[in-house]
């Protein structure tokens, strides 16, 4: 019983390592095709947070020791990643970098000229 619950758990981490790591490469690919900065941080943010998640998740299924040091660690990520994206993001809007195709700025009436 306890071989069978090991090969459902290591076939469950190479799921998770599988879309982990695909979710980090279509960041990687949206990093590189988007136009502006403020696009680039939301596909490595948000993208690239699941696709870390899911490959701690992988490490803590192969090495059961080390659930407490993964749920730690997608915590800080979980909170650290969009909170980063947003201070990249506000720095960069802050010293002036264009955003491409801009519909609507609603920092512009906030800021002033």
């Amino acid at each position: 019983m306890q071989e069978i619950l090991r090969n459902i758990g290591i076939v469950l981490a190479i799921l998770a390592i599988v879309i982990g790591t695909a979710f980090s490469v279509i960041g990687i690919i949206g990093y590189i095709r988007l136009p502006d900065v403020y696009t680039r941080l939301h596909a490595t943010g948000k993208v690239s947070t699941f696709g870390m998640v899911l490959l701690f998740i992988a490490s803590a299924l192969v090495i059961p020791v080390g659930w407490t040091k993964a749920i730690l660690l997608i915590a800080l990520v979980l909170i650290a990643g969009p909170v980063v994206s947003h201070a990249i993001a506000s720095a960069a809007y802050r010293i002036g970098l264009p955003m491409k195709h801009v519909v609507r700025d609603d920092l512009a009436e906030k800021m002033g000229p």
